[in-house]
């Protein structure tokens, strides 16, 4: 019983000290690709993204945003040119791990809790 305890709590202390991969900078900038499931059919979006603008190509339509970077791993994006309300709504993007060419990340409306993830893939 002692035995198990003691390999119990050394498992616990390894997977307590590994890391995911956050290299956050390598992704600030370029073209990226984003898919994900709208009304049960799989889109995916394009977007190119530089130190202060990000331009997101969707269904043949192209939108403009700004994007203010809070530190490393996290930025405001809000639209250039809404057409609506809720296209007003500054959104929160927040890199939570990253791994060669793909990151994981959440976001969400600034302010709001609640958030989504995505994953996506750096093509240039």
């Amino acid at each position: 019983m002692k035995q198990v305890a003691f390999i119990f709590l050394i498992s616990l202390s390894i997977a307590s000290c590994y890391q995911q991969e956050r290299n956050c900078i390598n992704f600030q900038k370029g073209t990226f690709e984003f898919e994900t499931f709208l009304n049960g059919e799989l889109a995916k979006t394009t977007f190119v993204r530089n130190d202060s603008i990000e331009i997101d190509y969707f269904k043949g339509k192209t939108d403009t945003a700004s994007i203010r970077w809070i530190n490393d791993c996290e930025y405001i994006v809000q639209k250039l040119h809404p057409k609506n309300m809720a296209e007003k709504k500054a959104i929160h993007m927040k890199i939570l791990t990253t791994d060669k060419n793909t990151y994981t990340f959440e976001y969400g409306l600034v302010g709001a809790t609640n958030k989504q993830r995505g994953t996506a893939k750096k093509i240039k």
